[in-house]
């Protein structure tokens, strides 16, 4: 038997290749995090189901890349029209697989999942563009050609929101896909596969392969057939298939993790500031881009601290399914471990919890209490490491000369919050800030116009707009000499 029922349909439990389900001799055991419930054994790809999807896109590239973006686009436009129609479906089925509340997925999640793939549909038509330009005379154009068979490996935080995030260009810029979704979160990959189809995506333009890392995602990132590798996950991941990589030099685009700074002035609205201190508890914590790392000014941290556990007290954790709840489960016992591994040694080593620090006990499986390190020692771990999980930590500073280098000291560099009051004070302060994306006095506003990506080792290169053509395509420039035409 190769479906399940998940939410109500029935999923294919199988690999996606060249538009129809592949088997693999092996599968592994996946489960919901809310419940520990049984969902289902899923394909578990290796070298010869890689091989296949590699051949599948490859062979699908060549009708895929002439057909241009204005068919391109139309296609995928029906494919986010299906997704929009199949909202409610995809939600309930990925609240199932990786524990993020419902109200999320049904209100923003995956109405961006259709907008992520209508978004770079459209900018293939209508924005893709570059004014030629004349050099002494000569004519510059610059056109933005297919690349090949992009290999995208996904994590499991927002699975297929992040996913389409990448498939959207992808596809777009006339490459054909293999996408190997994170092994704890393949169900909503797998029914998106059917929309695929439905949407009369041609056989083989795009591809899934389930399974581990280190079998199915290393047959992947070291193939040869492979033109782009997109990979968003940990910083020790990305190094083993940048070696992979390295060796067919084939282009890496990497968002990985952060450590970000929530930097809260003395000048800030304290209100304001503890209300998107608390947002960064998001997902249970397992949010790249959160601000893990309250900076507080000294002057003002009692105040923020009182209003800040305040907000935290609001809270309601459980059942992800149940509209009410704000913060769910963490996604696997592994993943569990890992966070409570963090505060277990933070705790050890004397660090000050103010609350949560441990499992709730009242729900018992994988809810782990919204936690917080107040001025946990300077380069310790818990203030250092990417944790991913519901644990913040809050130290406090004086100048802002204090602010920056604390902001600036791990080796991370994906994103950043400044709460401000004072215009001019935020951007003397933005402005010395090394991270790809900065809010002030807001979070999580993002418009796929705009570049997205991490400095430092918190990724290479840029998605969004044009910055994900560049590296989905192979940019080209034609130069035209105004001699030798016989006109």
């Amino acid at each position: 038997m190769h479906t399940i029922e998940v939410a109500g349909v029935l999923i294919d439990t199988r690999h996606y290749v060249n538009g129809e389900r592949l088997a693999s001799p092996a599968t592994y055991t996946n489960t919901s995090p809310i419940d520990g419930s049984f969902l289902g054994e899923i394909a578990r790809g290796d070298a010869d189901s890689v091989n296949a999807a590699v051949a599948a896109a490859r062979a699908a590239f060549p009708a895929w890349s002439k057909l241009g973006p204005k068919k391109r686009g139309e296609l995928l436009n029906k494919l986010a029209d299906l997704v929009e129609a199949n909202v409610e479906t995809l939600a309930n089925i990925e609240t199932l697989d990786n524990g993020a509340l419902l109200r999320s997925h049904l209100r923003g999640v995956m109405p961006r999942v259709a907008m992520n793939i209508r978004f770079f549909a459209d900018y293939a038509i209508n924005d893709l563009h570059h004014d030629a330009f004349e050099t002494r005379g000569h004519t510059n154009n610059i056109t933005w050609d297919p690349s090949g068979v992009a290999a995208l490996i996904t994590p499991w935080n927002a699975p297929l929101m992040l996913a389409t995030w990448k498939i959207g260009p992808a596809l777009a810029a006339g490459d054909t896909v293999v996408l190997k979704p994170a092994e704890w979160t393949p169900l909503t990959a797998s029914y998106f596969a059917d929309l695929t189809k439905q949407a009369g995506i041609p056989d083989g333009v795009f591809n899934v392969v389930f399974g581990y890392g280190t079998e199915a995602g290393a047959a992947l990132t070291a193939h040869t057939g492979v033109s782009r590798i997109s990979f968003t996950g940990s910083v020790p991941t990305a190094k083993i298939i940048a070696h992979a990589a390295a060796d067919n030099l084939t282009p890496v685009s990497f968002e990985l993790g952060g450590k970000s700074p929530c930097i809260v002035m003395a000048d800030a609205d304290l209100d304001l500031a503890a209300e998107i201190a608390v947002e960064q508890y998001d997902n249970a914590g397992q949010v790249c881009l959160s601000g893990t790392r309250i900076l507080v000014h000294e002057s003002v941290a009692d105040s923020f601290a009182e209003k800040f556990r305040s907000k935290v007290a609001a809270l309601k954790q459980g059942d992800p399914r149940d509209p009410d709840t704000d913060i769910g489960p963490q996604v696997h016992q592994v993943h569990f471990d890992r966070i409570k591994g963090f505060v277990d040694r933070a705790v050890a080593e004397g660090q000050d919890i103010v609350w949560g620090g441990g499992p709730n006990a009242e729900l018992g499986g994988l809810y782990f209490q919204p936690t917080l390190v107040k001025n946990p020692a300077p380069g310790s771990e818990i203030v250092s490491a990417e944790i991913f999980g519901p644990v913040l930590c809050m130290q406090t500073f004086l100048t802002d000369d204090d602010v920056i280098a604390m902001a600036n000291g791990t080796e991370f560099g994906l994103a950043a919050v400044v709460v401000s009051g004072d215009r001019d004070h935020a951007k003397r302060i933005t402005d010395e800030l090394v991270a790809g994306t900065i809010w002030v006095n807001c979070f999580f506003v993002r418009d796929l116009r705009a570049p997205f990506g991490g400095s430092k080792k918190s990724g290479i290169g840029r998605d969004g707009g044009t910055w994900s053509f560049d590296f989905y395509a192979d940019v080209k420039n034609t130069v035209v000499s105004p001699n030798g035409w016989k006109e």
